[in-house]
């Protein structure tokens, strides 16, 4: 093959033990980080999209990515020398239930890279194949959720979140069968395989499966090869030789893990993001989004939505509760890691700490969406608090009200309907509900009232700011992103994708790198939601299959 340059050191299968049973088939792995195993060969494999950004950043040119090699690697059918394909054994709970061994059940790491401009980052294919950890599955994955998984990891770093990167997207020239909605329609589907990259895929649930088997030299061994290898910022020299790593470094890194996660689950509040799954099998240790499944992106403001429809009647993974669920998740790491100390005060005082912590984030966080200089306490929490109740009082699509908002001229004389309503207008699902009149509506001339008394606190706070009209619309459009992957965008793409056109593919990768900017060529994508997609499926909810 023509990209043999690429070096890989696999220092994930050099430092922790493998499966010793090197066949493939469904079954349970004990005492082992991994099993050895290979990506399953398809017939006409075929490129549809690839990451210029990510290409460069493993190693790869222009013309590597368009050549037969490169899709031929892609697609699993062939290795480059010093890849070691292997899947991960984790387990996890999913749902608040605690679901024994899953593991990387159609996931396998092609190999561990050595990147020019990146570091270390693992090559992973989603979609290649049945593993030890399949269980009644067959390790495929379908076109739909591959194209929402390519362009939801891209999208997110564009945004300035934390993620798993995607290098490509090929289609396996084979058909998958699923039940989409897990109704009984099954049907044939077009087979497609992702390249996920990263430079750690280790779970919340790489570390709970060994402690409930009882394997604490398991666990401890993957705790301290996923410090040195994932955190080395932590180890100070003397630790760094150390062949032990103390308590102390264990609550160093358990700090960091809790810091990180808190970040990105802020990133998510920030531009509307909502994951879905946050089972702990689907938390990453060095806190990236990782396992686009029933993801979905906020379009009216709604505390209460989830995008899974698995998830339907609990809503455990609504909007409003991930903050909470990353607590909770943090909570079985710990547990998870106890056997590691004499006494688990510190862990507790780590976690008590979580949710000031996470406030004070989220806090500084509204306040840039604002755009002001900072939080000034419990009057800016109660400003931000009641924008998120009138945002929720009638359908407001989140994303197109900040943007607006940042158009607000803060010298008016007053902030009365007839003022405001022309600038947010375009924001309202159901315009009816906001412009009622006393005598037809008095719920809408409440809301009216609402919300001017809202924009006078907000003017008479911001222009306490001392900052120019334009900082302030500057500050605010590098935080509140005029372009997000929308459910009925992402669904569009996919319905061209499936009859052979990968424009809107090509056109999404385009509009997303520059989520921030006003790119007028791109207008109509910044428009809310269309009516015909509100219950339309694959715009208003996903299952998890794929």
């Amino acid at each position: 093959m023509n990209l043999t340059r690429i070096e890989f050191d696999n220092r994930y299968i050099r430092a922790l033990p493998a499966d010793k049973n090197r066949d493939n088939y469904r079954r349970q792995v004990n005492h082992a980080a991994f099993s050895f195993v290979n990506p399953t060969h398809v017939i006409n494999p075929s490129l549809v999209a690839v990451s210029p950004n990510v290409a460069e950043m493993v190693g790869f040119t222009e013309a590597d990515c368009r050549s037969h090699d490169f899709v031929q690697l892609f697609s699993g059918n062939q290795l480059l020398d010093g890849m070691e394909p292997y899947a991960l054994c984790y387990g996890g709970h999913q749902f608040g239930n605690w679901a024994g061994q899953l593991g990387d059940g159609r996931a396998i790491n092609l190999g561990e890279a050595i990147t020019p401009n990146s570091g270390h980052q693992i090559l992973q294919l989603k979609g290649a194949g049945s593993t030890p950890y399949s269980r009644q599955a067959d390790g495929l994955a379908v076109l739909r959720s591959s194209v929402r998984e390519f362009l939801c990891s891209e999208a997110m770093y564009h945004l300035g979140i934390p993620t798993t990167r995607a290098l490509s997207l090929c289609l396996s020239g084979e058909e998958v069968i699923r039940d989409m909605f897990y109704d009984g329609n099954r049907k044939p589907e077009p087979g497609a395989i992702v390249c996920r990259v990263s430079s750690s895929f280790t779970r919340f649930g790489s570390f709970q499966l060994p402690t409930s088997r009882g394997d604490k030299g398991l666990m401890k061994a993957m705790v301290e090869h996923c410090i040195r290898a994932d955190f080395p910022i932590l180890l100070s020299d003397d630790e760094k030789a150390s062949k032990n790593l103390s308590e102390d470094v264990y609550l160093r890194w358990y700090q960091e893990v809790c810091d990180r996660t808190s970040v990105m689950v802020m990133h998510w509040m920030r531009v509307g993001f909502v994951h879905g799954v946050m089972n702990t099998d689907n938390m990453s240790i060095i806190g990236e989004t990782i396992d686009y499944g029933p993801y979905g992106w906020i379009d009216n403001y709604d505390p209460d939505w989830t995008p899974n429809t698995t998830d339907a009647q609990g809503k455990r993974y609504r909007f409003e509760t991930q903050p909470d669920i990353a607590m909770w998740n943090l909570f079985q790491l710990a547990k998870a890691i106890m056997p590691l100390f004499n006494k688990p005060q510190g862990l507790q005082h780590i976690l008590d700490g979580f949710t000031e912590a996470y406030l004070t984030k989220w806090r500084s966080m509204m306040a840039s969406k604002l755009g002001l200089k900072g939080s000034n306490g419990d009057q800016d929490e109660a400003l931000f608090t009641d924008l998120e109740k009138l945002l929720t009082r009638v359908e407001t699509d989140m994303t197109l009200f900040y943007r607006q908002l940042a158009k607000l001229d803060l010298h008016v004389e007053n902030a009365e309907f007839e003022h405001w309503y022309p600038l947010f207008k375009v924001c309202f699902y159901q315009p009816e509900s906001v412009t009622g009149t006393e005598k037809e509506n008095k719920v809408a001339l409440q809301y009216q009232h609402a919300f001017s008394a809202w924009l006078t606190r907000y003017i008479d706070r911001s222009t306490g700011e001392h900052a120019t009209t334009e900082q302030r619309q500057a500050s605010m459009n590098s935080v509140n992103p005029k372009y997000v992957l929308r459910n009925y965008l992402a669904q569009q793409a996919i319905e061209k994708a499936e009859r052979g056109d990968y424009s809107e593919i090509e056109r999404l990768q385009t509009l997303l790198t520059h989520p921030y900017d006003e790119q007028p060529e791109f207008e109509s994508y910044a428009e809310k939601r269309p009516e015909w997609a509100r219950h339309k499926a694959g715009c208003s909810a996903l299952s998890c299959s794929s």
